[in-house]
């Protein structure tokens, strides 16, 4: 199985991209990877590590698509960036799953002109677990699409059933759409023509839920649109945050405290573990003709080897063509 690794993609590549393989090459002996970038800049971060040579392969490239680049722009003018290559390797059989933390909208753009849309599919969406009580859900849209159709969100119900039920191991996952309410009726008109489209679907389909309710993990699949998903994404992320900084200040405040801090320790390392998203390394993009995965934009070596995990994870388990089943079905 080959990797390809947009070496340049994200704020801390080069250092981060090449850590993360270096670590993930170790670790998963059946793969290989091909780094794409300034080979230059990559030989420099690759002499710090001892690492299996057979098993890395890099491949220059001349330029890199930045943060502020218009993504549509970038993806068809700069064809020799380090993003638009490692695409371009899974498009021409070389690789099997594409890992960056580039320009978002930019990887999202490849997706569709590189790649390609699946067949039935109209929108391509961004799918992260979602982290509560129990283990974890999916959330699918997570930012790809702020604007959606009721049809894109029975598709992205099914894509992310059969993502929940093949990687996250949920047998007949829960499936439910995010409103203002639990009632059937409320809402606005994409939600109240999406729930129709669901509930009639093969799905095992739970109705509406609100917000706060998803942390408590009442469902498997969290549908919405990319606008919403993502809010509630930041959202959860800078509750979390502000959370743990509050009790680290309020722990610290005293000896007594301080004591009652070290018998807590263990529980409260094991919840800032189930928010840290390098645990998960990257969301993957649902819906192209091919494993495409997004990692965090500050991603560190630890998140970068996980982001290659989950592509394998992708490429071992079929989830493409498990899609591509599901919708001619």
């Amino acid at each position: 199985m080959r990797i390809a690794v947009d070496a340049m993609g994200g704020d801390h590549a080069p250092e981060a991209t090449v850590e993360g393989t270096v670590e993930a090459l170790k670790e998963y002996r059946d793969i290989s990877v091909i780094l794409t970038g300034d080979k230059e800049m990559i030989k420099k971060e690759l002499q710090k590590y001892d690492y299996p040579k057979e098993r890395l392969e890099i491949i220059h490239c001349s330029e890199k698509i930045q943060t502020e680049d218009q993504p549509v722009k970038a993806i068809r003018r700069k064809k020799d960036s380090s993003m638009v290559v490692a695409l371009r390797l899974v498009k021409e059989g070389q690789a099997d799953a594409v890992v960056s933390a580039g320009n978002t909208g930019a990887l999202m753009a490849g997706g569709l002109f590189i790649l390609g849309r699946i067949k039935g599919i109209d929108r391509p969406a961004l799918a992260p677990v979602y982290p509560h009580s129990g283990g974890y859900s999916v959330m699918i849209d997570g930012g790809a699409n702020s604007e959606c159709k009721a049809k894109n969100l029975e598709q992205f119900g099914i894509m992310g059933s059969i993502y929940s039920e093949q990687i996250l191991g949920i047998d007949r996952p829960k499936v439910s759409l995010v409103n203002v309410g639990e009632e059937k009726g409320k809402g606005n008109e994409l939600v109240k023509e999406a729930y129709e489209l669901l509930e009639n679907s093969d799905l095992n389909f739970q109705g509406n839920i609100e917000a706060r309710d998803i942390p408590r993990g009442k469902t498997d699949v969290i549908v919405c649109d990319g606008f919403t998903g993502n809010v509630i994404l930041k959202l959860t992320e800078g509750v979390a945050i502000t959370l743990f900084d509050l009790l680290k200040e309020k722990f610290t405040a005293s000896v007594p405290r301080k004591l009652a801090a070290i018998i807590l320790k263990p529980g409260l390392r094991e919840i800032k573990k189930a928010y840290d998203y390098t645990e998960e390394g990257g969301a993957p993009f649902v819906g192209v003709k091919g494993v495409l995965i997004k990692a965090h934009g500050s991603s560190n070596g630890k998140a970068f080897k996980n982001a290659i995990r989950k592509g394998r994870l992708f490429v071992e388990k079929d989830i493409v063509g498990k899609i591509e089943s599901s919708v001619e079905d």
